[in-house]
């Protein structure tokens, strides 16, 4: 009678850590997979996965990573004004990670339309509009004053930590409402035909001819806008281009680690700050070069780097594992920027006000 009593419970104990189990694999798969075209992980088995690395899948980046380009600089620039009361950087945060929700939350509806708009959008648009380089510069940029403020070492402190929970809250919590607002509209999303074959390559041309138009628009718009955008243009699928390959092929490496994300993340950084570097020289470099500078910032850095991707991830894991990851990709970066960028500001190499003159 004892055995009949217990074997039930054992049996309800192993059924629950069966599902348990499972459940940690698929929130496993859904972070290391976030970026790939939803049907390439599907278990529909009624037709061939498309190639994450198909033509139509790269060539999609190149007009999505520009368009997010110009989507983070137009927000900065609105949100960079006299007495502001949250920093530029925080809103292009905010609604990539509020679209890479979204997103997130219609991966199968994208799969059964057209498998390379869904990374076209997570990868190219919301990872090009939000930067985990930038992010960090900011942050490091409290720690150093290399603004005009004049304050104590203490409130230093204070603007850099706030800098860095208000992005991690702020991505987070977008996220989770743009995958909200995607849950409560999926019942009543149409059922579009996907695009036929001729669509598909006129697509995809037209993304190739969209990077090609990018070198004369460099050179035939006014000088001054190349550091403002046009220099940024130039290198903002390289960026994005770069992330999705290295996440494609190092996010399945670890389990329940995105060595991907976190590989692209750091060494955006650091080549961040050796650009600042540059620009902050106690000999100005030429006119020229400090808008390819600004241009390798914005487009590449910023582009290769990426907050909403992050967010994900971080929410998606569990939580000692999401906030390992977390704290993990911020240490790194803030360390980065202190052996690169700081160590030249402190050995006097660099000042600590930009020395590039764009005109």
């Amino acid at each position: 009678m004892a055995h009949s009593i217990r074997s039930p419970s054992r049996e309800l104990h192993s059924e629950l850590h069966s599902l348990q189990e499972a459940q940690e694999r698929d929130d496993t798969l859904s972070v290391e997979t976030v970026e790939r075209p939803p049907s390439d992980i599907s278990e529909r088995q009624t037709s061939k996965p498309p190639n994450p690395l198909s033509i139509h899948v790269l060539a999609l980046l190149i007009p999505a990573s520009a368009f997010g380009l110009l989507a983070r600089l137009g927000l900065d620039a609105l949100a960079t004004y006299d007495g502001n009361s949250i920093f530029p950087l925080a809103y292009a945060q905010a609604v990539g990670c509020l679209v890479m929700g979204f997103a997130v939350g219609l991966k199968e509806p994208f799969g059964n339309f057209y498998p390379p708009l869904y990374t076209a959008l997570t990868t190219g648009f919301c990872g090009s509009l939000t930067t985990f380089s930038g992010w960090q510069l900011d942050v490091f940029d409290s720690w150093i004053i290399t603004g005009q403020h004049t304050r104590g070492g203490l409130r230093d402190f204070i603007d850099g930590v706030g800098k860095s929970a208000f992005t991690l809250s702020i991505s987070i919590a977008s996220v989770t409402f743009g995958y909200r607002l995607a849950f409560a509209i999926y019942p009543y999303l149409p059922t579009i035909s996907p695009p036929t074959r001729p669509i598909r390559y006129t697509i995809t041309i037209i993304s190739i001819l969209t990077y090609a138009a990018t070198l004369p628009t460099y050179f035939l718009m006014s000088p001054g806008f190349r550091h403002q955008a046009t220099a940024a243009l130039l290198f903002a699928f390289p960026g994005a281009l770069t992330r999705y390959l290295l996440s494609v092929r190092l996010n399945t490496v670890l389990k329940a680690f995105p060595l991907g994300t976190f590989v692209v993340n750091s060494i955006g950084t650091a080549l961040l700050g050796g650009f600042t570097v540059l620009q902050f020289k106690i000999h100005p470099v030429s006119p020229d070069a400090c808008a390819l500078i600004q241009g390798l910032i914005d487009g590449y850095c910023g582009c290769l780097t990426t907050v909403s991707t992050f967010a994900v991830e971080v929410h998606g894991l569990k939580l000692k594992k999401g906030a390992r990851y977390a704290l993990l990709s911020w240490t790194v970066g803030q360390v980065l920027l202190l052996l690169i960028f700081g160590s030249s500001i402190w050995s006097g190499h660099a000042r600590e006000q930009a020395t590039c003159n764009f005109v």
